[in-house]
């Protein structure tokens, strides 16, 4: 018996019931083959398959897993999209889940709309929600709380100490510490901040590195160290960088090391002191963190400490699926990433 005569294409294929129309199948058979469902003659699969391919027809995913079946989804919240770094952990984590099986459903959370952002998420049925960046404390405990509600699993890349989250921070304090103990071994004992002037925030965070190396030589933070922060607003980080090093030019006893919050910051304070006559390393020295790339390229080269970019969207990844299809943890997962120092040119011994 001959196969059933298809019908004439629709102008728009919209809907699997257009689909099968075009294919000359009942609905539930093209569902069956478009769900991988066992029991279907060979033929019918790769009728299907080919009209999919001549087509170009997209099947509603949403509609394929409202039967409680999985979503392969995965939405990830952005606290901004603004550094080289949480642009590198977004693309790279979308790449990792790619590979893995798993798309991204990528919002942007601005304060105030990480409810509306999670509750979207859910509406969509993803298998679990990954957070990328610092937000607002009160905020984000509040999301994880419902996402722990309704039993869907989570992961914070970057905020360091919350209430029952699963999180995967860089050690930021030993980083910071080995960038004072290379300094402190170049006979530097005073130390100017450009842009970690507020205190620490978890065991974790840059100022807390910079006090336990300082006091590790027994010296005592606060007068060895110098910030100017509250001088300058911070809008552009290079140019913040650049106008803090004027302030401290100005110093009658200005440090002779200066650590910046992150690279950008570093060389645009770098700039500042070479624009004033000062030379690097020679007169002072300046260090970074985050090891861009533009490090390699400013004269000099500027020492710096690496995030780790790769293990910790790896470390994430992995925290992330192992939740998937089993009940939750009872305890939140703590893990943290080990930083790596990057001699450049821009620290030397200091002079006399």
């Amino acid at each position: 018996m001959p196969p059933p005569r298809k019908s004439e294409a629709p102008a728009f294929i919209r809907s699997t019931a257009d689909f099968a129309r075009h294919v000359g199948l009942a609905r539930t058979t093209v569902s069956r083959v478009l769900n991988g469902q066992p029991g279907l003659k060979q033929k019918t699969i790769d009728r299907v398959q080919k009209a999919l391919a001549e087509t170009g027809f997209t099947p509603n995913a949403h509609a394929l897993h409202l039967k409680g079946k999985r979503t392969s989804m995965i939405g990830i919240c952005v606290e901004d999209l603004a550094t080289p770094p949480a642009l590198r952990k977004l693309a790279m984590l979308q790449r990792v889940l790619r590979a893995r099986g798993f798309s991204s459903l990528i919002e942007v959370c601005t304060p105030g709309a990480g409810r509306d952002v999670v509750r979207h998420f859910q509406s969509l049925r993803v298998e679990g929600v990954v957070f990328i960046g610092h937000f607002l404390r009160e905020e984000i405990e509040a999301r994880i709380a419902e996402l722990n509600a309704h039993g869907t699993p989570h992961v914070v890349v970057d905020h360091f100490g919350l209430r029952n989250a699963h999180t995967v921070a860089l050690d930021r304090a030993a980083g910071m510490a080995a960038v004072v103990e290379h300094l402190l071994d170049l006979g530097h004992r005073r130390f100017g901040l450009l842009g970690i002037g507020k205190g620490p925030v978890s065991r974790i965070d840059r100022p807390t590195g910079v006090q336990a190396a300082l006091r590790g030589r027994r010296l005592d933070p606060a007068t060895c160290t110098v910030t100017l922060d509250h001088l300058h607003e911070r809008k552009n980080d290079f140019d913040f960088g650049r106008r803090l090093a004027a302030s401290f030019v100005a110093l009658p006893d200005r440090p002779t090391a200066f650590l910046g919050l992150n690279d950008e910051i570093a060389i645009g304070a770098q700039r500042g002191f070479q624009e004033a006559g000062l030379r690097v390393p020679r007169d002072l020295s300046v260090t970074g963190f985050n090891n861009q790339d533009i490090c390699q390229m400013t004269s000099p080269t500027l020492t710096t400490v690496d995030q780790g970019i790769e293990a910790t969207v790896e470390a994430a990844a992995e925290l992330l699926l192992a939740q998937l299809g089993k009940p939750l943890p009872a305890r939140p997962v703590v893990r943290t990433i080990v930083p790596r120092l990057v001699l450049g040119e821009s620290t030397g011994p200091v002079r006399g």
